[in-house]
């Protein structure tokens, strides 16, 4: 819940998180409060507090904390929404180095709508999210990336 992330473009309301908790429980209250058309919340704990300071033990604990809360998260979710959870880099707290790492990055996909058991495969590239996003929200399509809104949602 950040508008950090977009230069504030196109961001209605912004709500600054001090941690991966505060982030989950400003996600929950957004989605049970409001009619948002998009949620974006950043989990800066496992970049800032873990990953960069090679804490795998935090990690962890973070990721555990995480693995808690999102069957809140998915029961919360309205009919027609789409639940994606990804990271936008990853920052492996076990490697020597401090910087962000390249390894792949997770992506859930929950929701109603969602059909079970999808692979999406290893993507081509981190646009194919921002083009999904574009295909499901009926907007023009992006330069770069690929959707694959067609393999993961149902169409009743």
């Amino acid at each position: 819940m950040t508008a950090g992330c977009f230069a504030g473009s196109g961001v209605s309301e912004s709500v600054h998180t001090e941690s991966n908790a505060h982030g989950l429980a400003e996600t929950l209250k957004a989605m049970r409060t409001s009619r948002a058309d998009l949620i974006f919340t950043n989990l800066v704990d496992f970049d800032q507090q873990f990953g960069h300071r090679n804490d795998p033990v935090g990690f962890a604990r973070a990721l555990e904390e995480l693995d808690r809360t999102v069957p809140a998260l998915v029961q919360e979710a309205h009919e027609g929404d789409l639940f994606l959870l990804t990271a936008d880099h990853g920052c492996d707290p076990t490697t020597p180095s401090t910087d962000h790492t390249r390894e792949y990055v997770p992506l859930l996909a929950a929701g109603r709508r969602v059909r079970a058991g999808v692979s999406l495969g290893v993507r081509a590239s981190f646009a194919d999210l921002g083009q999904t996003l574009a295909e499901n929200y009926g907007v023009m399509p992006l330069e770069a990336g690929e959707s694959f809104l067609s393999q993961l949602v149902r169409i009743d």
